[in-house]
């Protein structure tokens, strides 16, 4: 996805606002540096700790959706099984019809 972008792109952010709020307070420039690389090293560490949070949740909405989706597959199955299981004639395991014994008898 495009979520490589966002610690770069909010450390970028973060610089430009600091720098102009910096130079208007005519700060002076190893201090404005300073100040500027403290923000840049922050807001980027701020960024990836925000990539990371986001990607957790994507994969835990897909580890979700993946169980959700086996739990609907199961559920379907079992479900067919139980058709198979009700439909007329339908003898396994060598199970009789004992609803009407006088019908498996005619020869």
């Amino acid at each position: 996805m495009k979520r490589r972008m966002i610690p770069i792109f909010l450390m970028l952010v973060a610089g430009a606002i600091t720098s102009i709020i910096t130079y208007i307070k005519d700060y002076e420039l190893t201090r404005m540096l300073w100040t500027l690389l403290g923000a840049l090293v922050v807001f980027y560490a701020l960024g990836v700790v925000v990539q990371k949070t986001l990607n957790l949740f994507d994969e835990q909405i897909e580890e979700a959706e993946k169980k959700a989706k086996e739990a609907e597959i199961k559920e379907a199955e079992e479900k067919e099984k139980e058709n198979r299981n009700e439909e007329p004639g339908n003898e396994e395991d060598g199970k009789q019809n004992t609803e009407n014994p006088s019908e498996e008898q005619e020869d």
